[in-house]
């Protein structure tokens, strides 16, 4: 008998994960695009082993998690890390790699037991990252859903990021050109805030940087400014 599992994503970029788990033949997916779809009662029917949270964009009832094995996916080495722009944070410390960590889906934010963690990449725009952090995933849900780990505590002080804010996406602060290329690379995917500046009535927003010693080349789009 297949085991059942959820996949539950808004995000296009996990498109093949769901198409490559469907054809898995020791799995049954249901693929779950927003939160008016995340319902117990529908889940509970379906009953699933797992129900797996990949870049999960709302907040988690507790509803779901306190009644279903939840996991959800942080790209930090936890308890290291725990909180909002993840991504955005390593790179503004200066990180070039990290671990992506699957845990358990629980009331305090990222506190939940570690079910695997795996080494992550932090080279190239957050698409790419964001990409190859999918691919991590779905590695990770296969060993988890066929393998069924036992989950274990954090270990150590947790450190908490906070959430960037959009007006941190300007690059008005910027002090040097790998600074200005890691900003615009580091907020370069689908469903985040470019890199920007606004001068006058416009605002320049920036996509596809490359770096040289002595310049930053990069696209850029005029916008007129919304006030």
């Amino acid at each position: 008998m297949k085991k059942r599992i959820v996949i539950a994503t808004p995000h296009r970029r996990f498109d093949r994960l769901e198409a490559r788990m469907a054809a898995h033949p020791d799995l049954e997916v249901r693929r779950i695009r927003d939160r008016d779809g995340l319902r117990a009662a529908d889940l509970a029917a379906y009953d699933p082993a797992y129900i797996f949270f990949p870049q999960w964009s709302w907040k988690v009832p507790a509803e779901i998690y306190e009644q279903f094995r939840a996991v959800i996916f942080h790209m930090t080495d936890l308890p290291f890390g725990r909180g909002g722009s993840p991504l955005q944070n390593l790179i503004v410390r200066g990180f070039q790699e990290t671990r992506l960590s699957a845990l358990q889906c629980v009331a305090e934010m990222d506190a939940g037991a570690i079910y695997d963690k795996r080494p992550l990449s932090l080279l190239g725009t957050a698409e790419e990252i964001l990409m190859r952090a999918a691919d991590t995933m779905e590695e990770m849900i296969l060993h988890i859903a066929l393998s069924e780990p036992e989950p274990t505590p954090q270990q150590g002080e947790p450190v908490v990021f906070r959430r960037r804010r959009l007006d941190e996406s300007s690059l008005e602060d910027a002090v040097d050109l790998r600074g200005v290329f890691d900003h615009i690379r580091m907020l370069d995917a689908e469903g985040y805030p470019s890199a920007f500046l606004d001068i006058g009535p416009f605002r320049l927003e920036f996509s596809r940087a490359s770096i040289r010693p002595d310049v930053v080349v990069a696209d850029v789009q005029f916008k007129l400014r919304q006030e």
